[in-house]
């Protein structure tokens, strides 16, 4: 399992806007493959910084799915939205993997 943090730099004054946008993935993201975390949006310090944040089984699930995505209603229709509105300056992405789990379980090293 890997997952994708997606960085938004958002115009502060749409935040609104990016709102609608996060979701809308809410409901396309999980429907098309993804197990979404959330889309987190400013709330103190930075106006302007937002995430995305799902898992998804590997680099290969990701392709498929994005192609999923490409097609799925919402989904063309979210990145029309958000390519309409330019409430989304920038956006990164990263995969990682979680070296923690399992949460809970110690073993001297």
């Amino acid at each position: 399992m890997i997952t994708c943090f997606i960085r938004y730099e958002i115009d502060p004054f749409k935040r609104d806007r990016f709102e609608q946008y996060a979701r809308a993935w809410g409901q396309s993201i999980p429907r098309n493959g993804a197990d979404l975390i959330g889309y987190f949006g400013p709330h103190e310090g930075s106006a302007n910084i937002a995430y995305g944040i799902y898992n998804i089984e590997n680099l290969a699930a990701y392709e498929a799915y994005r192609a999923r995505l490409a097609v799925d209603s919402l989904g063309r229709e979210n990145y029309e939205f958000a390519k309409r509105e330019r409430f989304i300056l920038k956006e990164d992405r990263i995969f990682l993997k979680n070296m923690s789990l399992p949460h809970g379980a110690f073993e001297k090293l």
